[in-house]
Formats: C-alpha cells, sequence, structure tokens
C-alpha cells in the first residue's frame, strides 16, 4: 500500500507546516505533491530538509522568486522537482496532474488523460468528478481564512482522507 499527501497554500506557515509533516510521519508517507504558494525560498528549504522523501512542487502565484526555487531544487534540494505550471506524474499505475490553480485544474481534468488532478488556491477543500477524473483541492496547511487542512491519498484503493490539523 502507498499513501501520498497532498498539500496546497503552504504560505511560509513553519507551525502548520511542522504538524502536517509529524503526521505524513506517523503515516510513513513518502511522497508529497505540493499545488503551490510555499512562498518563500527559505521555507522551500525547511520543507526539503525536513522531509526526506520526494516532493512535487507546481509553482503558485506567491511563490515569491520562481527563479531561486527552481535553481535550488536544481542544484540543492535533490529530493525536490519544481514544474512552472503543472505536474504529471505516474504513481502506481495512477495518473495525476497537479497545478495551483482552479481553471487549470479543470481543464486538465477535461482531457480524460488523468485519474487524478489536484490544485490550490482558493483555500477550500473541494471534490469534484469530470468523467472519469477526480478533481481534488486538498485546502490549505496553513489555515489562511479557513481550517488548516491536507489531503491523503491511498494509490491502492484510490481513496482520499481529508486531515484537518
Amino acid at each position: 500500500m502507498s499513501k501520498i499527501a497532498i498539500i496546497a497554500d503552504t504560505h511560509d506557515n513553519i507551525p502548520r507546516i511542522d504538524q502536517m509533516l509529524e503526521k505524513l510521519k506517523e503515516e510513513k508517507i513518502k511522497t508529497i505533491i505540493h499545488c503551490g504558494d510555499v512562498c518563500a525560498p527559505n521555507v522551500l528549504k525547511y520543507l526539503a530538509k525536513k522531509f526526506s522523501g520526494q516532493i512535487y512542487l507546481s509553482l503558485g502565484n506567491v511563490d515569491n522568486d520562481h527563479e531561486l526555487m527552481s535553481k535550488m531544487a536544481q542544484e540543492e534540494l535533490k529530493n525536490i522537482k519544481i514544474y512552472e505550471k503543472f505536474g504529471k506524474l505516474k504513481i502506481d499505475k495512477l495518473k495525476i496532474a497537479f497545478t495551483h490553480f482552479s481553471d487549470q485544474a479543470k481543464k486538465l481534468a477535461q482531457t480524460n488523460k488523468y485519474d487524478f488532478v489536484f490544485y490550490g488556491h482558493t483555500h477550500q477543500p473541494w471534490e469534484d468528478k469530470i468523467g472519469n477524473c477526480q478533481l481534488i483541492n486538498p485546502g490549505t496547511v496553513a489555515g489562511l481564512f479557513t481550517k488548516s487542512t491536507f489531503a491523503i491519498l491511498n494509490t491502492d484503493t484510490k481513496e482520499l482522507e481529508l486531515i484537518i490539523l
């Protein structure tokens, strides 16, 4: 069984990031898909150093320095792979796309190429289905404007669990 964490909108909130990482440790999760808005490059570095697994990140609208973040991921943060607009992965036979923005997520879901499309930006946990694709927003780890949440996907059962911090 494989579980992956789907997170978004961490917005430099280190205490919430630490709470989330503690939960990931309990669940033995080794993969994070981050749907954007880490914010500061030093927080990206913090996340990479505190989490030993693989992190896939699609950049968001308040990620301060896209160029520096990409350079850091290439040169020193070897467990982070950054995607400028959206990423696509195959994990345990599941086709997954992820982005920061809901309009782009919807367009990706409408292609019928993916089992799951994840996105952030709205800070609201949301689930929808377009064709055979699950369109999912895990909410905001930072707890900005709403409760602090993220999701865990079981890649065997295809079940999602919303975690409230």
